[in-house]
């Protein structure tokens, strides 16, 4: 059995939006194009209340981008982005959502990011993904959404270390650092994560 995930196609990530992913609009053809073909259509929304600890202007005298050691872990200090309730935080409008089954949030806990649609970063509490697609008996998952090189890249991280076979639809992700993209798309090939187009998957 297998799903299609839609990864935060939301209007924050697109070229208009605050942390504005390069062509990120370019992928809602596709995406839309083969959810028909999926029995089980799932999406994850970026869900930051304001005061998120990931945004930039809460931390006084540092910059956006800047990378800062937070709770031991890396933290990349962003633009205010998807917050909770705003119009960025909204999937993109000409994203079909009519398929979509269940939208699993994350980035709600104020003090700890979260990348993956199934963990935090730190990997202290699941969103419960994993477990909702094992109970429909999925075994492959594929892939779509933004940005592919951070909140793609970390679910397939996820999704692999829960057993999950997983593939991603090539024209339907866009990194926000395309070099940092390609030393990924070799890692994970090198696990068993299989690219494809969207168009050879129609055929």
């Amino acid at each position: 059995m297998k799903a299609l995930l839609l990864i935060d196609i939301q209007n924050d990530f697109m070229p208009t939006g605050s942390l504005a992913v390069p062509n990120g609009d370019k992928i809602v053809a596709p995406v839309n194009a083969v959810q028909p073909h999926f029995d089980l259509v799932i999406a994850s929304q970026d869900w930051h209340p304001a005061s998120h600890v990931s945004f930039a202007k809460n931390h006084l005298g540092k910059k956006e981008f800047e990378i800062i050691q937070l709770e031991g872990l890396e933290q990349t200090l962003w633009p205010a982005h998807c917050v909770q309730n705003t119009a960025g935080a909204e999937f993109h409008p000409q994203l079909h959502t009519q398929k979509v089954e269940t939208i699993f949030r994350k980035g709600t806990n104020p003090a700890l990011d979260s990348y993956s649609a199934f963990y935090d970063n730190a990997h202290q509490k699941s969103t419960g993904l994993a477990g909702y697609l094992k109970e429909k008996g999925i075994t492959k998952l594929f892939f779509t959404g933004l940005a592919a090189d951070i909140c793609v890249y970390f679910s397939i991280k996820d999704a692999l270390a829960e057993g999950f076979q997983c593939t991603v639809f090539e024209d339907a992700v866009r990194a926000l650092d395309e070099n940092t993209y390609h030393q990924q798309q070799k890692e994970l090939k090198e696990q068993g994560v299989t690219y494809c187009h969207t168009a050879d998957f129609l055929k």
